[in-house]
C-alpha cells in the first residue's frame, strides 16, 4: 500500500532546449502541408511569412526564404488568397460545415466553439435558430467577417437544457419571462394556464416546451418554479443557481447513502495506516470555512532536517466506487462558491463532517510526506494511507499573527513553514513560474444578505504557505505516477495541464504593454520572466491591475485530462489536483488512481478518465460563470446605495458604444456610454486602445485614470452605468485635470519607448485584420480562471473590435481568474 521514492528537488527542463532553428521545430522538417494546415485550422484570419515563422521558430534566411516559397506555391495552386501585402488567407470558395458548442457574446450575436476550427465561428443570433448557449449545433461556414470565419446554424444537434430562469412580465391573459442571462436574444413566452400562480415581477424558471419555426416568434414554455420577488436576496440567488443549472438539493438516496456510512474509525483500519496522530498537526483555513480537507503536520529529525506531511482527508475510503454519492459527485464535479452560500460536491455528513480534518479528532487522510531542510531541499517523498489527529484549528489572521510576533501556539513550527514555503516559491520562480496576483471581491453582508460593505482580500504569507506545500504535494504526487511504467506504457493519471501561450496573443499584449512605457522581449527564451519582470515593474502603479489581468488572458486556460502535458503558469512538468477531494472530483479521481498504483493494481481505463476529465473542466467553468454572477449581482447591488457618488477608477474596457471603468475603492464596474458624453463626439480607435473625440481630439485610453458618477445600478440587468466627469467636476475640482496631464504622459513616454515597434505593430493590425485572433473566451466578457491562489486560474488575451470590445468583466474572486488560466493550487 505504502511505497517510498527518493527524490531529489529537480526543476523545470530549459523549455528552449532541443530547438532547431534551420527551417524545423523540435527537429521536424516544414513542409508546405503543414504550413497549409495553420490557414486550415485558421479560417478567416490572415498570416505573413513573419507569423508563420515565429510559429516555426525560424530565425534563419534560409528558412524564411522556404516559407515564403511554400506561400507562393499555396497561392498559385488557389489554396490561399492575397488579403493583403504579404499577408495571406485561407481562401474559402465553398461552404464548409463543423460541428461545435454554442458560446453566446451577447444579445446580437454568439460564437461556435469547434475542435475543427482553431478560430471560433461568429453566428449573428438570426442565424442562431435558437440555439442557447452549451447547445451543441452544425454549423455552415459562408463566409468572413474582418477575416474571421462566419456561418448559420444549420441543425441543432443536442441541447444542453430546455429551462432558463428570469423575471416574469404578467400581462391580463398571458406572461413574458426576460431570462436572467442578457446574452439570451429572445423572451419567452407564457399561456396564461401556464403562469403557475407567479406574480408580476417574480424570478421564475421556465421550461420551454415549444421552439418557433421563425425567428419572429418566441419559444412558448411554462413556469415550473417561483422563486419569489425580484430583489429579494434568497430568490435572486436561487434564480442566479437555476440559471447556470445548479443542484438545490441532493437526490433523496445520495442522502441516505451518506447517513448510513458508519463513523466509528476500527482497529483494522487503523493498522493498515501510518499513524501520525503523536505528531503536531494542523490546519490553516479561511475563518468561515466547515469543510477543512488539508492539514499540515511537523516535526524535527535527528540529522537536523524536518519531516512535513501534506494530510488530505481520505474521501475515497467514505465513498465506493460506481455508489449513487459517487455519480452524484462526479455530475457536480466540483463545489460552488457563490457569495452568500456554498454548493456543496458532497452532503454535509461528508464535507462537514466525516471527512472534514476538524481539531481533536481522529480522522483517515491520504498524505504526501517530504523530508526536507530549511532551503527548501527535498530529499525524501512518501506516499499513502495514515491516520492523524488535528492538534489546532487556524484561520489565516491566526496563523499570520503568530508568525509575525513570535507569539502564540506553534510558533517554531509555524515559522519554519513559512521560511521553507518562501524557499519553495523562489525555487519555482527560478524555474520559470509566473507570479501575477489577481484580486479578490469578497462581501460583509447583513442578516438579510444585503451588501455593507465590499473590500479586496488581503493575501499574505499564511496564505501563501499553505499553497505552496499544497502544489508541492499536486507535482509529487503527479510525477510519482508519470514514472510509474511497464512495458514502456505510462500509467493512467489525472493531469491539471497549462500550455504555453498563443505566440499572437503574446504579439498583441506586448504591442499593448508598449502603449504604457513597457517593452516585452518576446524573443527572449523564458518569455515567462518577461512576464513576471513586468508584473515587478507595474507593482503599485494605476495600470498594474489591468496589464496584469490582460497578461493573464494571453494564457491557454487550465484543464484536467489524463496526458501529461505539464503545467506552464507553475512551470512544472507534471501536476496534478490531490489536494481538495472534498470540493473537487478530479482530485478524487487521482486519490483513486494512486492507491491502486501503491497496491500494485493495473493501468486503469485511460477513455474513460479522460472523458470524466472533460466533464470535470467543463463543470469547473460553470461554477466560475456562476460564482461570477453572484458577485456581479452583490456589487450592483452595493452600488444601489452610490447613486450619485463620485469615485475614481480605471478604464478597464472598450467597445464601440462605451467604455467600461473600475471604480478603484471597490473594484466595481460599470459603463460609460459614448452617448453620454455630450462635449463631444467619440468614436473607437481599436489599433490604438482608445476612443477619440471627433472635433476636440480629446483621447481616453485603456488603462487611463478617470473619476467617475455612478447613474444608476440595475439589478434585473446586473450592470451599473456610469457618468464620466468632466474637469471640475472632480472631488477637488482638479483631480480629472490631473488624470489627463499624466495620462498624456503615460503616452508620450509610451511614444518614445516604442520607437521601430510601432511599424511592426501596425503590420501585426493589418495582418489580423484589426483586432487579432479570438478564441474561447469572448473579448466582450472575462471567463475567468487562472487556478487559484489557494487555488487559482488564466483566460483570454484582449481583442479591441467593433461589437466586442475589452473585457467587460474582471474576474473578481481568485478561482476565477487565476484557476482558470493556471496558477492554480
Amino acid at each position: 500500500m505504502e511505497r517510498k521514492k527518493k527524490n531529489s528537488d529537480s526543476g523545470r527542463s530549459n523549455r528552449s532546449e532541443g530547438k532547431n532553428r534551420t527551417g524545423k521545430r523540435g527537429g521536424v522538417e516544414i513542409t508546405k502541408s503543414k504550413l497549409l494546415q495553420i490557414f486550415v485550422t485558421h479560417p478567416g484570419k490572415a498570416f505573413g511569412y513573419k507569423q508563420i515563422s515565429r510559429r516555426f521558430d525560424v530565425t534563419d534566411k534560409e528558412g524564411r526564404d522556404q516559407i515564403n516559397d511554400y506561400l507562393k506555391q499555396l497561392r498559385k495552386e488557389g489554396k490561399i488568397v492575397p488579403l493583403s501585402e504579404g499577408n495571406y488567407i485561407l481562401n474559402i470558395t465553398e461552404s464548409k460545415e463543423v460541428i461545435g458548442t454554442v458560446d453566446l457574446a451577447n444579445s446580437r450575436h454568439a460564437y461556435v466553439i469547434s475542435a475543427e476550427s482553431e478560430e471560433d465561428i461568429r453566428i449573428p443570433t438570426e442565424n442562431l435558430q435558437f440555439a442557447m448557449g452549451g447547445d451543441r449545433v452544425k454549423v455552415r461556414i459562408n463566409n468572413t467577417r474582418d477575416g474571421r470565419p462566419e456561418g448559420e446554424v444549420v441543425e441543432i444537434l443536442e441541447r444542453v437544457s430546455d429551462e432558463v430562469a428570469g423575471r416574469i412580465e404578467v400581462s391580463k391573459n398571458f406572461a413574458f419571462v426576460i431570462p436572467n442571462f442578457r446574452k439570451l436574444y429572445f423572451d419567452i413566452f407564457i399561456n396564461e394556464e401556464d403562469i403557475n400562480d407567479a406574480q408580476n415581477g417574480d424570478k421564475v424558471l421556465v421550461k420551454i416546451t415549444e421552439w418557433p419555426k421563425s425567428a419572429n416568434k418566441s419559444p412558448i414554455g411554462k413556469v415550473t418554479r417561483v422563486f419569489g420577488p425580484a430583489g429579494e436576496n434568497e430568490a435572486e440567488i436561487n434564480s442566479i443557481m437555476a440559471e447556470f443549472g445548479l443542484p438545490f438539493e441532493f437526490p433523496e438516496v445520495v442522502e441516505q447513502e451518506a447517513e448510513a456510512i458508519p463513523e466509528t474509525i476500527t482497529e483494522e483500519e487503523i493498522s493498515r495506516r501510518r499513524d501520525f496522530r503523536d505528531i503536531t498537526t494542523f490546519t490553516i483555513d479561511p475563518v468561515d470555512a466547515k469543510d477543512f480537507d488539508d492539514a499540515l503536520s511537523i516535526r524535527s529529525l535527528e540529522n537536523g532536517r524536518w519531516e512535513i506531511g501534506v494530510h488530505i482527508a481520505d474521501v475515497t475510503h467514505y465513498i465506493e466506487e460506481k455508489s449513487g454519492l459517487e455519480k452524484e459527485a462526479l455530475h457536480r464535479a466540483t463545489s460552488v462558491y457563490l457569495v452568500d452560500r456554498t454548493i456543496p460536491m458532497l452532503p454535509e455528513k461528508l464535507s462537514n463532517g466525516l471527512c472534514s480534518l476538524r481539531p481533536h479528532e481522529d480522522k483517515l487522510t491520504f498524505s504526501a510526506v517530504f523530508e526536507m531542510d530549511e532551503t527548501g531541499r527535498l530529499y525524501d517523498t512518501w506516499i499513502g494511507k495514515t491516520i492523524i489527529h488535528s492538534d489546532r484549528r487556524f484561520a489565516y489572521e491566526e496563523a499570520q499573527e503568530v508568525m509575525d510576533t513570535g507569539d502564540g501556539d506553534y510558533v517554531e513550527e509555524l515559522q519554519t513553514l513559512n521560511k521553507i514555503a518562501k524557499a519553495l516559491k523562489d525555487k519555482r520562480f527560478k524555474n520559470g513560474a509566473i507570479s501575477f496576483e489577481t484580486v479578490e471581491v469578497r462581501f460583509k453582508l447583513d442578516e438579510n444578505g444585503k451588501p455593507l460593505h465590499v473590500y479586496v482580500k488581503e493575501r499574505k504569507d499564511a496564505h501563501k504557505l499553505i499553497e505552496e506545500f499544497m502544489l508541492l504535494a499536486n507535482r509529487k504526487v503527479a510525477e510519482f505516477v508519470f514514472n510509474i511504467k511497464k512495458r514502456g506504457k505510462r500509467y493512467t493519471m489525472v493531469y491539471r495541464t497549462h500550455d504555453a501561450p498563443d505566440p499572437d496573443k503574446l504579439t498583441n499584449f506586448s504591442l499593448f504593454a508598449s502603449k504604457f512605457g513597457y517593452k516585452v522581449d518576446l524573443e527572449s527564451k523564458e518569455v515567462s520572466n518577461e512576464l513576471n519582470r513586468l508584473a515587478e515593474q507595474t507593482l503599485g502603479k494605476p495600470e498594474q491591475g489591468v496589464l496584469q489581468s490582460l497578461a493573464i488572458r494571453t494564457m491557454a486556460k487550465a484543464k484536467y485530462t489524463t496526458e501529461p502535458l505539464g503545467h506552464f503558469g507553475l512551470a512544472f512538468e507534471h501536476y496534478s489536483h490531490f489536494t481538495s477531494p472534498i470540493r473537487r472530483y478530479p482530485d478524487m479521481m487521482a486519490h483513486r488512481l494512486i492507491f491502486k498504483y501503491l497496491n500494485g493494481e493495473q493501468s486503469q481505463e485511460k477513455e474513460e478518465y479522460e472523458e470524466k476529465c472533460k466533464h470535470s473542466s467543463e463543470q469547473e467553468k460553470r461554477a466560475a460563470d456562476a460564482e461570477r454572477a453572484s458577485i456581479k449581482y452583490k456589487q450592483v447591488e452595493f452600488m444601489q446605495n452610490t447613486v450619485g457618488q463620485k469615485f475614481k477608477g480605471i478604464v478597464s474596457g472598450l467597445t464601440e458604444w462605451g467604455l467600461y471603468v473600475e471604480i478603484e475603492e471597490n473594484k466595481c464596474e460599470g459603463m460609460v456610454r459614448l452617448s453620454d458624453l455630450e462635449d463631444d463626439f467619440y468614436e473607437l480607435d481599436s489599433q490604438n486602445y482608445r476612443i477619440i473625440g471627433r472635433r476636440n481630439k480629446r483621447i481616453i485610453s485603456f488603462g487611463d485614470e478617470v473619476w467617475v458618477e455612478v447613474k444608476a445600478a440595475n439589478l434585473n440587468d446586473r450592470t451599473i452605468d456610469l457618468i464620466l466627469l468632466t474637469n471640475g467636476d472632480s472631488t477637488d475640482g482638479t483631480e480629472n485635470s490631473r488624470f489627463a496631464e499624466r495620462n498624456e504622459r503615460n503616452r508620450d513616454k509610451s511614444s518614445r519607448s516604442r520607437g521601430r515597434g510601432e511599424q511592426n505593430e501596425r503590420a501585426v493590425v493589418e495582418a489580423k485584420g484589426g483586432g487579432g485572433k479570438k478564441k474561447k473566451a469572448k473579448a466582450s466578457e472575462v471567463v475567468p480562471d487562472w487556478e487559484e491562489q489557494d487555488e487559482q486560474v488564466i483566460t483570454e488575451t484582449p481583442k479591441f473590435e467593433k461589437e466586442k470590445g475589452l473585457p467587460k468583466e474582471r474576474e473578481q474572486r481568485g478561482r476565477n481568474l487565476k484557476d482558470y488560466y493556471g496558477f492554480d493550487e
